[in-house]
Formats: structure tokens, sequence, C-alpha cells
């Protein structure tokens, strides 16, 4: 089922303890560009069909990525396209946008999502994984 776009917003900010809905539009749009560059096929669509659809559009239509970004790289990068971010507000910025997308996902859907990701993304979307 697919969220409407403010109850994925208020889920964000919820988790991302932001003030506004806009801080949490921000990090929402800037994360979802950068994991639409992670995923390809039919995961990526079947994601993006469980997302509202502005969010959708971002999923779909990503930044570019020369190569997969490990979990550290990806918050890092976070940080650089949010302004005056740093390492530690992105990380929680990441954490409270994709434990909102794996909700919205659904575990099956993340298991797939996850293998495609390089590994330590299963802590990034809240559902670490027995090594």
């Amino acid at each position: 089922m697919t969220l409407r776009r403010e109850a994925f917003l208020d889920h964000v900010k919820e988790r991302g303890e932001y003030r506004s809905a806009q801080e949490a539009e921000r990090a929402a749009r800037v994360v979802l560009a950068l994991l639409g560059a992670h995923l390809v096929g039919e995961v990526r669509a079947q994601l993006a069909a469980r997302l509202p659809e502005d969010y959708a559009l971002i999923l779909l239509n990503p930044l570019q990525s020369a190569e997969p970004l490990s979990p550290e790289r990806f918050v890092r990068a976070t940080a650089a396209w949010i302004e005056g971010a740093t390492e530690q507000t992105a990380t929680w910025d990441v954490g409270a946008v994709l434990s909102t997308v794996a909700d919205a996902a659904g575990d099956d859907l993340v298991g797939r999502i996850l293998l495609q990701l390089p590994a330590g993304y299963d802590l990034l979307f809240g559902r670490p994984q027995p090594t």
C-alpha cells in the first residue's frame, strides 16, 4: 500500500525529530535521490510504487553515482547535499528517511533492496541483519 505524502513526511519528521515539515522534506528528497542511484530494475520500481508520487519520482530519477557508495560514504554524500549538515546530522537524516522507507516497503522488499546495496545498509534502514 502506498503511503500518502503527509503520512510519509509525518513519519520522517517524527523519527528525525525535525522542527518543521520542510526539514523532513529536505532530508527525504536528498536521501531518496541518493538511494535511487543505487537501486535498479524491478526492485527500484516496486519501492517507488510504495512511496508517495513526489518521492517515487525522485527515486526513479536519481542523482548519478559512478559507483555504489559504502554506508559511510552515503552518509557523507547526504551531508554534502544538505546545507549546514554534518556527518552526525546526516546519519540522523538517513536513518529517519530510510527507516520510514523500510516500513513502507515491508520486510521482503527491504531484503531485496539490501541485496543491491553494499554491506552495512541494513543498519541505515533500521533493520540489522544477523551476521
